[in-house]
């Protein structure tokens, strides 16, 4: 099988929480794994949008989603969901972790802050 450019198999995640959010003290709602380099970011409804911003940054075209039970993958240049392969474990986030998470950094007026 021949895989699209942009997705690695091999790119493992580079963590179990969005990485610029993690480094600012920030929260999400939802994780997306590039499925090119591996950055964990945060979704499109979170309030940083860390994920889509990566994909600015870098052009790598593909994410999937990381989050327990989803495997879907989404093409920022097509706008298009899709299925790939399955990519290295972990394949989502720690079953604990909570939606919108991390607990203790999610304000308690959360839903007044998301996209």
């Amino acid at each position: 099988m021949t895989l699209p450019e942009g997705i690695d198999v091999t790119a493992r995640p580079s963590g179990t929480g969005c990485v610029e959010c993690d480094e600012a003290g920030g929260w999400w709602v939802h994780l997306r794994r590039c499925a090119e380099c591996g950055h964990v970011g945060c979704c499109d409804t979170s309030p940083a949008q860390h994920a889509t911003a990566h994909f600015r940054t870098t052009a790598h075209p593909y994410v999937q989603s990381f989050e327990p039970g989803e495997s879907w993958y989404w093409d920022y240049r097509s706008q298009e969901m899709l299925q790939g392969p399955d990519l290295p474990d972990p394949q989502h986030h720690p079953l604990d972790q909570t939606v919108p998470g991390p607990r203790d950094r999610v304000p308690a007026d959360w839903q007044d802050h998301i996209h």
